[in-house]
Order: C-alpha cells, then structure tokens, then sequence
C-alpha cells in the first residue's frame, strides 16, 4: 500500500515537530493512507531513513519555500508554498490575534539566499494581501532581504510565513516587538490539511501510473 510522507524541516521545540505530525495525520486519515511525518534535520525520524525502506510512498514536503533543502536534500518536487490555501490559513491567524481587516501587514519569513525562495516569499505575500484585502510587505528573518526590525511599525500587523512553534517563530515575535500585533504561525490549519491532501492526490496519480 502507498504511504503519505511529509517532511518538515525539524526543530528542537516538541510542539514545532508536532505541527507537521498532526497535519500529516490528518491528511493521512482523510486519504486512507497509512502516513509518516518526517524531518530533514534535529528531529527524528530522518527523510532519508523513511525512505530507506523502500516502501512506495508519495511524498509531500511541508517547506514553505524552494530553497536548499528542497533542491539539494528532497527527492520531492515543489515546496508546500506559496499556495492561497496557505494564504488563507494565515488570514485566520491574523483575525484570530485581533487584527483588524485590511490593516498593513508585514509577513515575516524564513528568508534564504536562494532567488526562487526570494520569489516564493513574495508571491506568497501576494496571496496574503488579496485574500487579507491590504497591503503586505515582506521581512524575512535571514538571508536576502530586509529585517522585521527594518521594516515593522506600530500600525503593522505581522503575520508570520512559518509553519510551526521554534527559533525562527521566537525570533519573528521578539524582532517585530513594533507591532501592534503579531499572529500565531501557520500551524495544523485546516486550509494546510486541505493543501497536503491536494499535492498528495497529484502525487499519487504520478506513482500509479509509473
């Protein structure tokens, strides 16, 4: 039987690590797959030593942006990002924290030195800002770009383009401390679940028909 493999990135935070287990989960359930989540770094189990085993598996992986690991590390085509799906999530998030609608937005990613990343953050933001109904500028937390510290202001809201709880969540918090408000990160959303069931579904009609 084909299994759903994610992989997230791995981070120390148990509740980081949890997000991509939960999302995994869920969209296994609704696929009627059996499912792994795994990591390319600091939390186990491996990519590599899921798929070691050899057992026919459609892969998704849960990146925001192209970049190193999903060029160099992943077997896995596209990254999870930029999608509307994730834009959506990210809308919640920001009315849940108390936003108010349409105001000015700062989304704050990763960053990478990678230009596809570059380019995936800002139609990322593209997404944000027509489904948010304002405007968004783009922070990112490393590699090209300029920095919440940069570019947030006291009539900002920031909206973090991270998928879960870890260092670049508490760095994106303490660094846009200017803001009026700062959302939560992505997180198991149901628009994400929807997203991995749609690039599974596109994967699996791949493995099928090899």
């Amino acid at each position: 039987m084909i299994r759903l493999v994610t992989v997230a990135h791995g981070t120390r935070h148990v509740a980081g690590n949890a997000v991509a287990r939960s999302v995994t989960g869920a969209a296994g359930t609704r696929l009627g797959m059996p499912w792994v989540a795994s990591y390319v770094e600091l939390c186990a189990p491996s990519y590599s030593s899921v798929m070691a085993s050899g057992e026919p598996s459609v892969v998704v992986p849960l990146l925001l942006s192209t970049g190193h690991h999903v060029r160099h590390d992943l077997d896995a085509g596209r990254a999870l990002g930029p999608d509307p799906l994730l834009a959506a999530a990210q809308v919640a998030r920001l009315v849940a924290a108390g936003a108010s609608p349409g105001a000015p937005v700062v989304m704050v990613a990763a960053g990478s030195t990678d230009p596809l990343a570059t380019r995936d953050q800002m139609l990322a933001a593209a997404y944000l800002s027509e489904q948010w109904g304002g405007p968004v500028r783009l922070a990112t937390l490393s590699g090209v770009g300029l920095r919440p510290a940069d570019v947030v202001t006291p009539d900002d809201a920031v909206s973090p383009y991270l998928l879960a709880p870890g260092h670049f969540a508490d760095r994106c918090r303490a660094e846009s401390s200017a803001a009026a408000v700062v959302a939560d990160v992505i997180g198991a959303h149901s628009a994400v679940v929807d997203l991995v069931v749609e690039r599974a579904v596109v994967g699996l009609a791949g493995v099928r028909s090899a």
